[in-house]
């Protein structure tokens, strides 16, 4: 690819400035760069569609929806593993006492982590429950949707079992403080459950919510989450785009050899394909494919995720390259859904920058 020095992202900033201009979202900040460097960083667009509403900066804080389950869930069984208190063959039934039956009983932690264990996608269990005890005891006792490992159906109900798994693995220590060693640890910045109000000023509000009655900001969109407390194995993460390129950066260091976000062999081994019958997962992370969000110009060894509020990272080893595009796309509502082709484009432009 090009030296960065040398390579106009101007095209990539028309292609958001007119998704701005179509009401796809209100805002959008992207930042493109290497394991060693950042290429490109911009914001675009205000908070809201209000003339006098706070343009987007580089600090502009986004509910990264689903991101959580790569950035966090993912990563910390994946640093449980490494200590040796996880086992990707751990049978799910040794770890959640409610988790019984003869369809389930071989289900495995690298089965909920490849979205194959048999659950279904969602359900709105926070009509009816609240916290961890009631949302355990709802999922595992749930009619399987499929034979566990015969097909991957993405499903939200896996991963807040897995935030469950991780916080017994860890002796009672939540997700939300596992993961704030974590972001200490490598100096990520501003990403965190349950943002302080302080961050609310400069953070890009979601939906008006119906459930709770008023716009989010600043507050979890997802309405599980929100019956768990905000913290959660699918969702609940807020950040900023250099934060989450903090972290993409030290996983493209930890795939070079470096013992950052693991073990390098351990996350070699949580970058494997899975054998699942027609699957484009690995373990939490998604890999490219013809329909992917990245668009059709990463490499085959390209992994990534998206958030259902219009978040997205993608990250390719094999051409040293990382994106992150966050957006609020779901403002004022979510049935806007001008984002699914707004995003290849991006990534293809992107792409087309870098190679002059």
């Amino acid at each position: 690819m090009s030296s960065p020095a040398t390579t106009s992202f101007a095209p990539v900033a028309e292609l958001l400035a007119a998704a701005v201009t179509r009401q796809v979202f209100p805002c959008a900040t992207i930042e493109v760069g290497s394991r060693d460097q950042v290429h490109w960083r911009h914001a675009c667009g205000r908070l809201t569609y209000d003339d006098d509403s706070p343009p987007a900066g580089l600090d502009t804080v986004f509910d990264l929806a689903s991101l959580t389950k790569v950035l966090a869930t993912t990563t910390l069984v994946m640093q449980l593993v490494d200590e040796g208190t996880i086992g990707l063959d751990d049978r799910i039934e040794r770890w959640l006492r409610d988790w019984r039956g003869d369809d389930r009983s071989t289900v495995t932690v690298a089965d909920l982590l490849e979205h194959a264990g048999g659950l279904t996608a969602h359900l709105p269990f926070f009509r009816d429950h609240l916290g961890r005890a009631e949302f355990q005891h709802a999922i595992c006792a749930l009619p399987l949707e499929y034979l566990p490992r015969s097909r991957s159906m993405y499903s939200d109900l896996g991963f807040i079992l897995l935030a469950f798994v991780a916080t017994d693995a860890a002796r009672g220590v939540g997700v939300d403080t596992q993961f704030d060693q974590l972001v200490g640890r490598l100096d990520l910045g501003d990403l965190r459950y349950r943002p302080p109000a302080a961050w609310r000023r400069r953070t890009a509000p979601t939906q008006v919510d119906p459930w709770r009655g008023r716009l989010l900001c600043g507050e979890v969109h997802d309405e599980n989450g929100w019956a768990l407390g905000g913290v959660a194995g699918h969702t609940g993460l807020f950040g900023t785009a250099p934060a989450v390129g903090c972290f993409a950066r030290a996983l493209l260091e930890t795939v070079d050899g470096a013992a950052h976000v693991a073990e390098p062999a351990t996350l070699a081994r949580f970058l494997q394909k899975s054998a699942v019958p027609s699957s484009s997962r690995a373990l939490g992370w998604d890999m490219m494919r013809a329909t992917s969000s990245c668009g059709h110009r990463l490499s085959s060894a390209a992994i990534g995720h998206t958030g259902f509020t219009g978040t997205s990272l993608w990250i390719d080893p094999r051409q040293d390259l990382y994106i992150v595009l966050l957006t609020n796309r779901v403002y004022p509502t979510p049935e806007n859904q001008g984002i699914l082709d707004v995003r290849p484009a991006v990534h293809d432009a992107v792409v087309d920058a870098l190679l002059g």
